[in-house]
This record gives structure tokens, sequence and C-alpha cells, in this order.
């Protein structure tokens, strides 16, 4: 048994630039251990991560604000403080704040995370401003 006591000991905050768009914070809380890593996310309105899938899946709890996410080929969804999100393997997808609202949460990803490219301003815009 190990226990994570909400962050990484001795870790910095990181701010999150090469696959991220906008200010996005993250804290690690567990490093990857049995292939699963843990991280508090922050990001301020309008950030978002860039399109990517997870070998196993990625679990996000949504701890305060008001976010989105989004699976390729569909609009997003948006999500708030308490809901929690399943992501399958290997599902094409962003997340990040809303507009007009940080967002923060913890992510758990299992197994390898593959980043792609950016999510596009318009297609950011187009894929939300429908659903606000």
């Amino acid at each position: 048994m190990k226990i994570f006591y909400g962050r990484a000991a001795d870790a910095a905050s990181e701010q999150r630039t090469a696959s991220f768009s906008g200010v996005v914070w993250a804290d690690p809380v567990m490093s990857a251990t049995d292939n699963i890593t843990i991280a508090n996310v922050f990001f301020s309105p309008g950030a978002r991560t860039y399109w990517h899938t997870h070998e196993q899946g990625q679990i996000l709890q949504v701890t305060s604000g008001c976010g989105w996410i989004c699976v390729d080929g569909r609009d997003a969804q948006k999500i708030r403080q308490g809901d929690v999100v399943w992501i399958p393997a290997d599902e094409r997808h962003w997340h990040g704040a809303a507009r007009d609202s940080y967002l923060a949460h913890t992510a758990i990803s299992l197994g390898k995370t593959r980043w792609q490219e950016e999510v596009a301003q318009q297609d950011y815009l187009d894929r939300t401003e429908r659903k606000s």
C-alpha cells in the first residue's frame, strides 16, 4: 500500500504548455504508478487540452468551475463541479474550461497519453457556442 497526500511530495505546480492552449496549471498527485497517473489540473477561462487519446482510458472528476469535454465528431458536452467523466480507451477527445469560467478537475489517466494537434480556436467556439 502507498498513500498519496493530495499532491506529489516536493513537486512544484507545473504550467502546461506543450499540449494545452491557454493558461493551464497542474499539480501532480501520483506520478506513473502501475501505468496510472493522477493530477489536479486548473484551466483558466477558454483554456483546453489538445486532441488526445489514452491507451486504457481516463477518468475526470470536476472539482470546481465549469467547462467542456468533446469527443471527435460530436459537439462538446458541458461539465460542472461534481461531474465525473469516463473516457474509454483510444477515444479521441479534448477537455477544458468554458469561455467565462475556470475549470479544475482531477485527471486519472490510464496507460500512455497520445497527444495530437491543437484544438483550433474556431473549432472550440463552433463546438461550444451551440451548447452554451
